[in-house]
Protein backbone atom coordinates (compact mmCIF):
# COMPACT_ATOMS: atom_id res chain seq x y z
CA UNK A 1 0.00 0.00 0.00
CA UNK A 2 1.19 3.25 -0.94
CA UNK A 3 1.15 6.00 2.15
CA UNK A 4 2.44 9.43 1.93
CA UNK A 5 4.58 10.27 4.48
CA UNK A 6 5.83 13.67 5.68
CA UNK A 7 2.65 15.23 4.50
CA UNK A 8 3.01 14.07 1.28
CA UNK A 9 6.50 14.90 0.61
CA UNK A 10 7.10 11.54 0.74
CA UNK A 11 5.89 7.96 -0.71
CA UNK A 12 6.67 4.36 0.22
CA UNK A 13 5.69 1.36 -0.45
CA UNK A 14 4.30 -0.43 3.30
CA UNK A 15 2.10 -3.60 4.08
CA UNK A 16 -1.21 -2.54 4.69
CA UNK A 17 -1.63 -3.29 8.21
CA UNK A 18 0.72 -0.96 9.70
CA UNK A 19 0.13 0.76 12.66
CA UNK A 20 1.45 4.35 12.18
CA UNK A 21 3.27 4.74 15.82
CA UNK A 22 1.62 8.64 15.67
CA UNK A 23 -1.75 7.46 16.21
CA UNK A 24 -0.76 6.00 19.86
CA UNK A 25 2.47 8.05 20.90
CA UNK A 26 4.32 11.01 20.11
CA UNK A 27 6.91 10.67 17.15
CA UNK A 28 9.25 13.22 16.75
CA UNK A 29 8.77 15.26 13.50
CA UNK A 30 11.30 14.24 11.67
CA UNK A 31 10.59 10.73 12.29
CA UNK A 32 8.34 8.59 10.63
CA UNK A 33 7.10 5.15 12.36
CA UNK A 34 5.15 2.24 11.61
CA UNK A 35 4.46 -1.09 13.56
CA UNK A 36 3.45 -4.42 12.96
CA UNK A 37 0.20 -4.98 14.63
CA UNK A 38 1.41 -9.07 15.46
CA UNK A 39 5.53 -8.39 16.42
CA UNK A 40 8.28 -6.07 17.25
CA UNK A 41 9.12 -5.59 13.92
CA UNK A 42 9.01 -1.75 13.06
CA UNK A 43 9.78 0.60 10.07
CA UNK A 44 11.72 4.22 10.82
CA UNK A 45 12.19 6.77 8.24
CA UNK A 46 13.77 9.57 9.47
CA UNK A 47 15.33 12.90 8.26
CA UNK A 48 19.08 13.58 9.90
CA UNK A 49 21.87 15.73 9.00
CA UNK A 50 23.89 15.11 6.27
CA UNK A 51 27.36 13.35 7.74
CA UNK A 52 30.14 14.28 6.21
CA UNK A 53 31.70 10.81 4.46
CA UNK A 54 34.20 9.74 1.21
CA UNK A 55 31.34 7.23 0.37
CA UNK A 56 28.11 5.86 0.77
CA UNK A 57 28.40 3.28 2.25
CA UNK A 58 30.65 4.61 5.37
CA UNK A 59 27.34 7.21 5.71
CA UNK A 60 25.45 3.34 6.07
CA UNK A 61 27.85 2.71 8.67
CA UNK A 62 28.02 6.01 10.71
CA UNK A 63 24.13 5.84 10.50
CA UNK A 64 24.24 2.00 11.71
CA UNK A 65 27.30 2.63 14.51
CA UNK A 66 24.79 5.31 15.81
CA UNK A 67 21.38 3.53 15.72
CA UNK A 68 23.26 1.00 18.39
CA UNK A 69 25.23 3.67 20.36
CA UNK A 70 21.50 5.24 20.85
CA UNK A 71 20.35 1.80 21.51
CA UNK A 72 22.77 0.95 23.84
CA UNK A 73 23.59 -2.58 22.17
CA UNK A 74 26.18 -4.50 24.15
CA UNK A 75 27.06 -5.74 20.52
CA UNK A 76 26.80 -4.87 16.99
CA UNK A 77 28.03 -6.31 13.68
CA UNK A 78 27.65 -5.02 9.87
CA UNK A 79 26.39 -8.28 7.36
CA UNK A 80 26.47 -6.45 4.43
CA UNK A 81 26.38 -3.10 2.61
CA UNK A 82 25.44 -3.07 -1.16
CA UNK A 83 24.48 0.26 -3.24
CA UNK A 84 21.25 -0.09 -5.01
CA UNK A 85 20.80 2.86 -8.12
CA UNK A 86 17.34 4.05 -8.59
CA UNK A 87 16.87 3.74 -12.15
CA UNK A 88 13.19 4.93 -11.92
CA UNK A 89 14.49 7.88 -13.73
CA UNK A 90 13.16 10.35 -10.44
CA UNK A 91 14.89 12.59 -8.95
CA UNK A 92 15.26 10.28 -5.98
CA UNK A 93 18.83 9.24 -4.67
CA UNK A 94 19.72 5.83 -5.33
CA UNK A 95 20.13 4.16 -1.93
CA UNK A 96 22.91 2.35 -0.08
CA UNK A 97 20.86 -0.87 2.18
CA UNK A 98 22.97 -2.32 5.23
CA UNK A 99 21.76 -5.42 6.87
CA UNK A 100 23.43 -6.13 10.46
CA UNK A 101 22.67 -7.29 13.99
CA UNK A 102 22.53 -5.76 17.08
CA UNK A 103 22.11 -7.16 21.12
CA UNK A 104 20.01 -4.88 23.00
CA UNK A 105 18.93 -5.35 26.49
CA UNK A 106 16.15 -4.16 27.31
CA UNK A 107 13.90 -2.75 30.43
CA UNK A 108 16.63 -3.85 32.88
CA UNK A 109 16.89 -7.07 31.70
CA UNK A 110 19.96 -9.49 31.87
CA UNK A 111 19.75 -10.91 28.91
CA UNK A 112 20.05 -9.04 25.32
CA UNK A 113 17.23 -9.40 22.78
CA UNK A 114 19.50 -9.96 18.75
CA UNK A 115 17.67 -7.31 16.44
CA UNK A 116 18.28 -7.94 12.55
CA UNK A 117 18.91 -4.71 11.18
CA UNK A 118 18.07 -3.53 7.35
CA UNK A 119 18.75 -0.25 6.97
CA UNK A 120 18.92 2.29 3.41
CA UNK A 121 20.29 5.67 3.34
CA UNK A 122 19.47 8.27 0.72
CA UNK A 123 22.24 10.87 0.54
CA UNK A 124 20.12 14.31 -0.45
CA UNK A 125 23.89 16.43 -0.69
CA UNK A 126 21.90 19.30 -2.67
CA UNK A 127 19.89 19.40 0.54
CA UNK A 128 22.76 18.39 3.28
CA UNK A 129 20.13 15.43 4.63
CA UNK A 130 20.89 11.69 4.86
CA UNK A 131 17.24 9.99 5.00
CA UNK A 132 17.38 6.39 6.20
CA UNK A 133 15.46 3.80 6.55
CA UNK A 134 15.81 1.64 9.30
CA UNK A 135 13.96 -1.97 9.61
CA UNK A 136 13.97 -3.32 13.18
CA UNK A 137 13.41 -6.96 13.74
CA UNK A 138 13.41 -8.71 16.86
CA UNK A 139 14.53 -12.51 15.90
CA UNK A 140 15.46 -13.27 19.93
CA UNK A 141 13.53 -11.42 22.73
CA UNK A 142 12.15 -12.10 26.33
CA UNK A 143 8.87 -10.57 25.33
CA UNK A 144 6.32 -12.13 22.90
CA UNK A 145 7.79 -9.70 19.70
CA UNK A 146 10.26 -11.75 18.30
CA UNK A 147 10.27 -13.24 14.99
CA UNK A 148 12.49 -15.69 14.85
CA UNK A 149 15.64 -16.82 12.01
CA UNK A 150 12.30 -17.81 10.26
CA UNK A 151 11.11 -14.40 9.73
CA UNK A 152 14.03 -12.36 8.36
CA UNK A 153 12.60 -13.63 4.75
CA UNK A 154 9.37 -12.12 4.78
CA UNK A 155 10.35 -8.90 6.77
CA UNK A 156 13.22 -8.92 4.26
CA UNK A 157 11.18 -8.59 1.48
CA UNK A 158 8.79 -5.79 2.83
CA UNK A 159 11.89 -3.88 3.83
CA UNK A 160 13.29 -4.29 -0.14
CA UNK A 161 9.73 -3.05 -1.58
CA UNK A 162 9.76 -0.24 0.77
CA UNK A 163 13.19 1.07 0.18
CA UNK A 164 12.72 0.35 -3.55
CA UNK A 165 9.68 2.45 -3.71
CA UNK A 166 10.72 5.56 -1.49
CA UNK A 167 10.14 8.37 -4.14
CA UNK A 168 11.42 11.67 -2.55
CA UNK A 169 8.04 14.24 -4.37
CA UNK A 170 8.82 17.64 -2.67
CA UNK A 171 12.35 18.46 -1.56
CA UNK A 172 11.58 21.16 0.30
CA UNK A 173 10.75 19.15 3.20
CA UNK A 174 14.28 19.68 3.46
CA UNK A 175 14.63 23.08 4.67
Amino acid sequence: MNRDLFGGAIRMELPSNLIDASDIRQVPDTQEVFLYPDSGKSFILEVLQRVEHLSHEDAAQFHFDSLAHDNSATAHIVQDITHIPNDRGDDTPSHTVLSGRQQVTKFNRTIPDEIQIFMAVYRVEHKNVDLVLTMNIPVTSADAGAVGEGGIPAARQDFDVAARSLQILDFNLFV
